[in-house]
């Protein structure tokens, strides 16, 4: 991995932290919270692929849940958005029907990650409850995240940067 990159993963990962602690909504039934961290997330895995999706969720998950005050969930979110961000940047570049395979197998792996960690930290009431607010959460960046990665594939700049995943 080459300076260049580094320097944009971190950019990325900071872009979607700032963005997910600007609109964070609280959810007290399962002592977590909404955000638009799967923008970032579903945008750098769908410009760099599996290895700038993995970089960009990871951090960013871990970040937002250490500066938010909900430590207990950085592991977990650490594990969870860095796993979706590899699987959904592994069929980014592949067609249209592939990528909705990735979002989609993304969308699930998140979902069920935060429903056994809500699970082992609370209860299994807890993760029953988890499972709309992931849900919502994912289609609403999916749906932010699309016309985004269309806009930015349009940039000069992404062609020297992007293409070499």
């Amino acid at each position: 991995m080459n300076t260049k990159k580094i320097a944009i993963y971190a950019m990325l990962t900071a872009l979607t932290v700032g963005i997910s602690l600007v609109i964070l909504i609280p959810i007290p039934g399962t002592n977590g919270f909404v955000t638009l961290c799967e923008v970032g997330i579903y945008t750098a895995a769908a410009l760099f692929g599996p290895m700038g999706g993995l970089i960009v969720g990871a951090g960013s998950g871990l970040f937002i849940d250490l500066l938010s005050g909900y430590p207990q969930w950085a592991i977990f979110s650490l594990l969870i958005h860095g796993l979706q961000g590899l699987v959904a940047g592994s069929f980014a570049g592949k067609g249209s029907v592939r990528w909705g395979i990735g979002l989609s197998l993304g969308t699930i792996i998140m979902v069920a990650g935060y429903f056994f960690a809500s699970w082992l930290l609370y209860d299994w009431p807890v993760g029953v409850t988890s499972l709309p607010s992931n849900l919502v959460q994912n289609i609403v960046g999916i749906v932010v995240a699309i016309p985004l990665i269309k806009a930015l594939m349009r940039l000069p700049l992404q062609q020297s940067t992007v293409k070499n995943k």
